[in-house]
């Protein structure tokens, strides 16, 4: 049995991957979705990542679509109360940035979608600058009193902006981020590293990466002359065309092999072996892709691996 990480100063307790709702209701329809949040919750995973605006970049969505699929899935196999949902606010076009109002009525929207009376964890998608901290974290406690929302998290914001409304919790004593979701992996680690991580680790908070494999680069299956036919083949490839992505792959392949291990599984690991990190978020499109994703919670790796890892993707 996989032991679960603690997410911040919550009571939320997560599987170390956790499943990344972005493909359900996009490129993944409601058949194809189901089987994979059933693999994955057999496989002992138990935290879902979603957010109201996914997939409303895709012809003919409007957002929305991942969250109804994920309501639809609990309800058919009964399991609420065993899964950790994490949704997020203020990037669906209906409902764009944080004025408290938007955040009751996205919340209210997403709860319906979800087909439930409470969301796990409720992260801010953007920051929206327009607005002063002080009235995004009361709009969020107030759905935190109001028992519709378990703890809040952020994603996307400036360490300045993340300190600010930690310190606005702790001096009204309102609820406070216990997590934030940055982009960060083996070939993206400059957005995360340095103030914003340092700023989690001293606020106790869990970070959910997102992009955790540079989409699919980190999979190991772009390389150098070979056709990928994938909807984000255009963004993974290009690190090929960089030393930093060519010196990862390099090492990854080398401790993949090493370890009879996939290779997605090792960059995982470096990430999950990471300070301040709780469970990085992949999402697997078909059954098949989530044995690589699931066996993250059982490797390992040995300090010497995690420097060898750090230095080619310096």
């Amino acid at each position: 049995m996989t032991s679960l990480r603690a997410l911040g100063g919550s009571d939320l307790s997560v599987f170390p991957l956790s499943l990344g709702g972005n493909v359900f209701g996009w490129t993944a329809d409601q058949d194809q979705s189901f089987a994979v949040l059933d693999a994955y919750t057999s496989g002992g995973g138990n935290f879902i990542d979603t957010a109201d605006a996914y997939s409303q970049w895709a012809p003919g969505n409007s957002g929305g679509e991942s969250e109804t699929i994920i309501g639809k899935w609990l309800a058919a196999r009964g399991n609420r109360a065993d899964v950790v949902v994490a949704t997020k606010v203020g990037a669906h076009l209906q409902h764009k940035g944080l004025a408290a109002n938007t955040i009751k009525t996205a919340a209210e929207e997403s709860l319906r979608r979800l087909g439930t009376d409470y969301i796990d964890l409720y992260y801010t998608h953007y920051d929206d600058p327009t607005v002063p901290v002080e009235e995004i974290i009361t709009a969020l406690d107030q759905l935190v009193q109001d028992g519709k929302v378990r703890a809040i998290a952020a994603s996307n914001i400036t360490p300045e902006r993340l300190q600010e409304s930690l310190d606005f919790s702790d001096r009204e004593g309102l609820a406070k981020y216990v997590a934030l979701q940055p982009h960060y992996n083996l070939v993206s680690r400059d957005t995360y590293e340095g103030a914003l991580q340092e700023t989690a680790s001293r606020a106790g908070l869990a970070a959910v990466p997102y992009y955790s494999l540079a989409s699919g680069f980190l999979t190991g299956k772009y390389r150098p002359g070979q056709t990928v036919d994938s909807r984000r083949a255009e963004g993974a490839g290009k690190h090929l065309e960089t030393e930093r992505g060519r010196k990862v792959l390099g090492a990854l392949d080398r401790i993949a092999q090493e370890r009879g291990a996939e290779i997605a599984t090792v960059a995982l690991a470096w990430l999950a072996a990471r300070p301040t990190v709780a469970a990085p978020i992949a999402s697997a499109r078909t059954v098949e892709q989530l044995p690589a994703l699931l066996a993250v919670a059982d490797l390992e790796l040995t300090d010497a691996e995690v420097s060898e890892l750090t230095a080619a993707s310096a």
